[in-house]
C-alpha cells in the first residue's frame, strides 16, 4: 500500500481503507468499507497528476456519473464519486474473484464455447454502455472480473473515456498498448468500433494465450496495430475451431468500417460460432462467416492476411500518436510475414519532413541523462528531450510503481542521438495471494501470512459458536485475493461463544424461571429440590452459577426449587409438663414456642395447659406449636377483727397464703 494511503484511513469522511488491491496508469484501487452503509467498495484514487489538469477532472467527473447510470449485469456499479486530499476518488462495486487476465494466465488457452460465453457477456457489457453514449476505450482483460461461475463483470466504464486519446502525457496517448484499436493507437477519433477491436483482442488471448502484437517497447506493438497482420490463431492453438477463428479474426481489421458494425452483430456471429461447434457441424470457414469477414464468398480456408481490409497501404503513425503503455507479457516471438517489414519502413518515411529535418541537424552525439531513481513522467521527457528514443521495460520491485530503477545505455554515456535508451521501471513490490487461514490458530496464521510477503494488520476479537477460541475466523482481504506485497491483512480471530449475564430468577415459580432463561439463550437448565418454610412451595430458592455471572449460553444451569414439608398429626400433650411436651413436639417434627399462664393449683405449675394447633391436627412438619404452660402462684388470705371499748376501738388484720 502507498505510503500515504495506510489502513484505517477514511477517505471523505466515509470511506475506510482496508487494503490496496492494485494500481494502474490514472489510479490507484484500494478495498475500502462504506462506513454509513456497511459495505465493502472498490475505491479508485485518482493520480494527483491528473487532478491538477482541470480539464481533465471536469472529463473525469463528466464520465463517472455517466458510468453511475451503467447499472447491468455485466458492468461494475459505480456507487459514488468525490474529492479528497487534492486529488479525486470513484466508489464501485467490490467484487471478490479473479481478473480475466490472471484466470488467463492460469488456464489459457481456453475452451472455445467457454471464451465465446465471456465474450459476448463483455459484449453485452459494452452494447449497454454504447447505446447510452459511453465508450470504454481501455477495454483488456485486467478490466473484467470472473468469479466462480464465469460470471462476467466489466469495470471502468466511462472512467476510461476520461483518460483516453483526447487526454495526453507528455504528447503520448495513455492506454495499454497490447489492446489499442489501429485509430486508437494513432490519436485519432474512437468509436463503438474501437471497443469491439479491444475486445477481439481479448478473445484472441483467450483462445491463444497471446495476445495478437506484442514488443519490449509500446512504440512497436502501436505500430504493429497499425501495419500488422495478427498472426493465424490455430498456428498458436490448432484446436480453435475455424469459424471462431474467422470470427475473431473478422473483429480484428484494421479498418473500422470492415469489422462488426456493432455489439449485436460480433454477438450474432459468436452465436453462430457456438452452434456450430455444439452441434458438431463446424471445422469449415462457411461462406457466410467468410463473407461478413472480408466480404468474399468463399468457403477455402483464409489466412491470417484475408482477415485485412482491403486497404493496401499502412496508416499514417508517429511516435507520439502511442501509448508509452505496459510491457510486454508473453516475451514469445510473433511469427512475421516479410510484407509487414516493408509496411513498417513505409510508416517511418512518414513521420513527417519536420521530424526529418531534426534529425539531420541535432548533433551527432549527445551525453545520456541520469534518470535512475525518478518517476517515470520525469525521466521520460528528460530522455526525449536530450533527443534519444525510449523504450521501457517493468519489472516488480522494493521501489514504488514508476520509479525508474536502471537505466541502458548508463547515464553520462555519450550516444548517437536518435538511438533507443532503455528504461527499467519498478511495478512496485508485486503481488501476494492471502492465505487461507481460516480455523487456524492465530500465531500459525501470521506466519502464513508473512510467508506470503503480506504483513499482518489489525486483530479484530469476535465471538462465535464454530470456532473456537483463538481460531481464526476470516481475514480481509479475504484468502485467495491477490494484493500488492506488503499489504496488512486484517484477522478476525474467534473468542469462543459470546458470555452473556445470567438473568436472575430467584423468587420466580420455576416454569417462570425457565421460560426467562430460555428466552436469554440459556437452555440447559436443571432443578432441585428443598424444603422451605420461607419460600413458597414451587418458587426459586437458589440459582447456580448465580444472577450476573457471564457465561456461554450452553453453561448448565441449576435452580434449586421450594417443596413444602409433609404434612402430619399435632401430638397431644396437654398435661405433660413444658420439658415432656416439648420433646415430643420436636420429636415429630414440629418447633415449639411457650407462654406462661399463672395458675392457682399448684398441681399446674408447668403442665401444658393448652396447645396450638390443637392435638390431632394435621400441619406441616416445621409448623409451629404453641404451648401454654401453668404456672403456680399462691393466692393470699386477709382477716380483720375490730375490738371496741368504751374508749378505744382496735382493728388488728392477719394475712397468711394458702
Amino acid at each position: 500500500m502507498s505510503p500515504e494511503m495506510d489502513a484505517g484511513t477514511v477517505i471523505d469522511g466515509r470511506y475506510k481503507v482496508i487494503s490496496r488491491l492494485g494500481a494502474g496508469g490514472m489510479a490507484d484501487v484500494f478495498l475500502a468499507e462504506d462506513m454509513q452503509l456497511g459495505r465493502k467498495v472498490a475505491l479508485k484514487l485518482l493520480h494527483r497528476r491528473f487532478a491538477e489538469d482541470p480539464g481533465f477532472v471536469e472529463r473525469f467527473r463528466r464520465e463517472a456519473q455517466a458510468a453511475a447510470g451503467l447499472q447491468h449485469p455485466n458492468v461494475v456499479s459505480v456507487y459514488d464519486r468525490g474529492s479528497y486530499d487534492d486529488t479525486y476518488y470513484i466508489a464501485m462495486e467490490y467484487l471478490p474473484g479473479r481478473t480475466l487476465k490472471q484466470l488467463i494466465r492460469d488456464e489459457a488457452p481456453l475452451d472455445p464455447v467457454r471464451a465465446i460465453d465471456i465474450t459476448i457477456q463483455i459484449l453485452k457489457a459494452a452494447r449497454f454502455a454504447h447505446r447510452r453514449g459511453v465508450i470504454h476505450r481501455d477495454l483488456k482483460p485486467h478490466n473484467v472480473i470472473i468469479d466462480e461461475s464465469d460470471h462476467a463483470k466489466v469495470t471502468d466504464f466511462g472512467i476510461a473515456r476520461a483518460g483516453a486519446s483526447d487526454m495526453t502525457e507528455t504528447g503520448s496517448i495513455m492506454g495499454t498498448a497490447q489492446y489499442l484499436s489501429p485509430e486508437q493507437a494513432q490519436g485519432l477519433a474512437v468509436s463503438e468500433s474501437s471497443d469491439l477491436y479491444s475486445i477481439a483482442v481479448v478473445l484472441y488471448e483467450m483462445l491463444s494465450g497471446r495476445v495478437p502484437f506484442d514488443a519490449d517497447a509500446a512504440v512497436t506493438i502501436a505500430l504493429k496495430h497499425v501495419s500488422e497482420a495478427p498472426p493465424a490463431i490455430s498456428a498458436i492453438n490448432p484446436g480453435v475451431p475455424p469459424e471462431l477463428e474467422q470470427v475473431a479474426m473478422w473483429a480484428l481489421n484494421k479498418n473500422p468500417g470492415d469489422r462488426p458494425k456493432d455489439a449485436d452483430e460480433f454477438v450474432a456471429a459468436l452465436e453462430q460460432a457456438k452452434a456450430a461447434i455444439v452441434s458438431g457441424t463446424g471445422g469449415q470457414r462457411t461462406a457466410s462467416i467468410a463473407a461478413i469477414s472480408v466480404g468474399a464468398a468463399s468457403s477455402a480456408p483464409l489466412r491470417a492476411t484475408d482477415y485485412l481490409p482491403p486497404r493496401a497501404e499502412p496508416w499514417p503513425v508517429t511516435a507520439t500518436d502511442v501509448p508509452p503503455g505496459e510491457p510486454g507479457e508473453d516475451p514469445d516471438e510473433k511469427r512475421r510475414n516479410p510484407w509487414p517489414w516493408i509496411a513498417l519502413l513505409v510508416v517511418l518515411l512518414l513521420a513527417g519532413g519536420g521530424v526529418a529535418a531534426y534529425l539531420l541537424t541535432r548533433p551527432t552525439n549527445a551525453s545520456v541523462p541520469d534518470v535512475v531513481l525518478e518517476q517515470l513522467s520525469v525521466a521520460r521527457q528528460r530522455i526525449l528531450n536530450a533527443g534519444f528514443d525510449l523504450s521501457l521495460i517493468y519489472q516488480t520491485d522494493k521501489h514504488p510503481s514508476g520509479i525508474v530503477i536502471d537505466q541502458s545505455p548508463l547515464g553520462g554515456t555519450s550516444e548517437s542521438q536518435g538511438s533507443t535508451v532503455t528504461l527499467t521501471v519498478s511495478q512496485g513490490p508485486g503481488d501476494g495471494t492471502v492465505p487461507a487461514v481460516q480455523g487456524l490458530q492465530l500465531p500459525v496464521a501470521e506466519a502464513a501470512i508473512r510467508k506470503a510477503k503480506l504483513a499482518v494488520g489489525r486483530i479484530v476479537q469476535q465471538s462465535s459458536t464454530v470456532y473456537a477460541d483463538g481460531d481464526v475466523i476470516s481475514t480481509s482481504p479475504a484468502a485467495g485475493i491477490t494484493t500488492g506485497v506488503g499489504t496488512a491483512v486484517v484477522i478476525t480471530v474467534s473468542t469462543g461463544p459470546a458470555r452473556v449475564a445470567l438473568p436472575n430468577v430467584v423468587g420466580q415459580s420455576q416454569s417462570s424461571a425457565k421460560a426467562t432463561l430460555k428466552a436469554a439463550g440459556f437452555n440447559n437448565v436443571t432443578t432441585t429440590d428443598q424444603t422451605s418454610t420461607t419460600v413458597k412451595a414451587g418458587n426459586v430458592i437458589s440459582m447456580t452459577p448465580t444472577a450476573g455471572t457471564k457465561v456461554v449460553r450452553s453453561t448448565a444451569i441449576t435452580l434449586v426449587v421450594a417443596k413444602a414439608q409433609p404434612t402430619v398429626k399435632v401430638p397431644d400433650v396437654e398435661g405433660k409438663t413444658g420439658t415432656a411436651a416439648e420433646s415430643t413436639l420436636s420429636a415429630a417434627g414440629f418447633s415449639v414456642v411457650e407462654t406462661i399462664q399463672t395458675v392457682t393449683q399448684q398441681a399446674k405449675n408447668g403442665i401444658v395447659l393448652k396447645q396450638t394447633p390443637a392435638a390431632g391436627k394435621t400441619a406441616n412438619k416445621g409448623t409451629t406449636i404453641t404451648l401454654v404452660i401453668g404456672q403456680y402462684v399462691p393466692t393470699t388470705t386477709t382477716s380483720t377483727t375490730t375490738t371496741t371499748s368504751s374508749s378505744t376501738t382496735t382493728t388488728t388484720t392477719t394475712t397468711s397464703k394458702t
